[in-house]
């Protein structure tokens, strides 16, 4: 009865995830708002059904008491953050608060199987972070002068960035971050978001050549300093993220060009530079032919993938723990392998129902600034997820960040979620900005209208109209004189 219960309930959770997966593209074909908002309440019930299911496996098969407790509090805090967005910002995205939702939710199932400290310490990151970002999308709406900080944003990301070279310390060949009051710090995450802003604002105000160069200058030392701490998943994304905004900005795809051609150059630099560069493209052509020298963990993974199949063995079936860093950056391993092939693919379309969403927000922003942060935090996440899914599964040379929102780190959370709310704030100010539009519409219709009453009751050009009690002759008498003058105009 046991092991039907775990199998019924497998099937279950993937069904649910397929289903829910389907409508966070389905949604974007009605027109309907009460055919939408039912399909966006249907998946919430998706996201607690799955975690209810996820969770009553994993009790069943662990058989501790804590595991309950830590479900109603998770659910708890899941509920509160969609409540929550709800009560505070009646127009915000619900698909943006659901697809975060379901992100979060899958990384707690998944943490929790693998480590239950881990999984506490990131309830805890979440709650904070969400209380963090509720107050983000108001700053967004009500703070105008955000396209005038470029200096600002230029030395706070500069700085921030330069301090972990001086009080970082070293994690698997990188120096990514430092401690404060016995908390790890990566600025580099929070960076990212000081960055678009940083090129948001310097291309909002002038797109000539002069700017574009300081510009760039400014954009190469964010990513120098990121090569020089050997951090250079975070220095891809930000250089991507640089030659998206310009090109975006200017048009110019000689730019682009240019940027290609000089990422191509340090991409060829850093691998004579940096033996950890090196280490991972040999891993990445053939990690089984040097599993003891670095591919263990490629290795690991791809065969973690492989057992898992289509449907997955199970939670808490299959053998995650064997791969070094799982709840970091090969978190989508353990998922593959114990939920299934299908329902990593669900993963995969959410992230980009996800980006999808940031650039329809871009696209209909009438503000040129608030186009290019939504583009650029857009293009910042969907390559993050591509970078980490890339090298889980071998696509590209495994660069070390993090799946957001699943995977295990306090920087990179905060950082995502601070990133949603931003686009829950540009989407607020896009509904403001079409409520005025409507408003102008309504304004200038009514305008349109009096002239038209104005027109209809306009007095004859000669003489006052007769009243109702003047004599019959009089107005005879007029009559006739209107006709004579309409006889003699030319």
């Amino acid at each position: 009865m046991f092991n039907i219960i775990m199998e019924i309930s497998k099937y279950l959770i993937l069904l649910m995830m397929v289903i829910y997966t389907f409508e966070c593209f389905s949604v974007f074909g009605y027109h309907d708002a009460y055919t939408k908002m039912w399909i966006l309440r249907r998946q919430s019930i998706w996201i607690f059904m799955i975690h209810f299911l996820a969770f009553l496996t994993l009790f069943l098969r662990m058989q501790e008491a804590r595991i309950l407790v830590f479900y109603v509090i998770q659910v708890a805090l899941l509920g509160s953050i969609i409540l929550l967005y709800g009560f505070l910002y009646p127009k915000v995205s619900r698909l943006v608060v659901n697809n975060m939702c379901m992100l979060l939710a899958v990384g707690f199932i998944m943490l929790t199987r693998l480590s239950y400290n881990n999984a506490v310490k990131q309830v805890i990151i979440v709650a904070a972070s969400g209380v963090i970002s509720l107050f983000v999308p108001v700053i967004i709406r009500k703070a105008r002068f955000l396209s005038r900080l470029k200096l600002v944003y230029a030395v706070v990301g500069v700085a921030a960035l330069a301090a972990v070279i001086v009080v970082g310390r070293v994690s698997n060949g990188a120096m990514l971050g430092f401690e404060v009051a016995g908390i790890s710090v990566q600025p580099s995450e929070l960076v990212k978001i000081v960055f678009v802003f940083f090129v948001a604002s310097s291309l909002y105000r002038a797109k000539d050549f002069r700017n574009v160069v300081i510009t760039t200058i400014v954009a190469a030392l964010h990513v120098l300093i990121l090569v020089a701490s050997t951090d250079l998943g975070a220095a891809l994304i930000v250089f991507v993220v640089y030659l998206v905004m310009l090109y975006v900005a200017t048009r110019q795809p000689l730019y682009i060009a240019a940027g290609v051609g000089a990422g191509s150059v340090a991409s060829v630099a850093a691998y004579f530079l940096f033996s950890h560069v090196r280490t991972r493209v040999t891993v990445w052509r053939d990690p089984f032919a040097v599993y003891n020298e670095g591919g263990y963990q490629v290795a690991q993974s791809l065969f973690a993938i492989g057992t898992g199949g289509w449907f997955g063995l199970g939670l808490c079936q299959g053998l995650p723990d064997k791969i070094p860093v799982v709840t970091t950056d090969f978190i989508f391993s353990a998922i593959a392998e114990e939920l299934g092939a299908v329902f990593a693919i669900c993963i995969i379309l959410i992230c980009v129902s996800c980006y999808i969403m940031f650039l329809n927000i871009a696209m209909q922003l009438r503000d040129s600034f608030y186009k290019l942060v939504a583009l650029g935090l857009g293009t910042c996440y969907i390559f993050q997820v591509f970078l980490a899914i890339g090298g889980v599964i071998k696509f590209i040379p495994s660069t070390g960040v993090t799946l957001p929102l699943v995977s295990y780190g306090g920087s990179s959370l905060l950082s995502t979620m601070i990133m949603f709310a931003i686009i829950q704030g540009l989407y607020i100010l896009r509904e403001d900005e079409e409520e005025d539009i409507e408003r102008q519409r309504e304004r200038q219709l009514r305008a349109k209208r009096r002239r038209q009453a104005q027109q209809t009751g306009r007095p004859r050009s000669n003489g006052t109209r007769p009243s109702a009690g003047a004599p019959s002759g009089d107005r005879r008498r007029n009559s006739k004189n209107r006709n004579s003058q309409r006889v003699r105009r030319p």
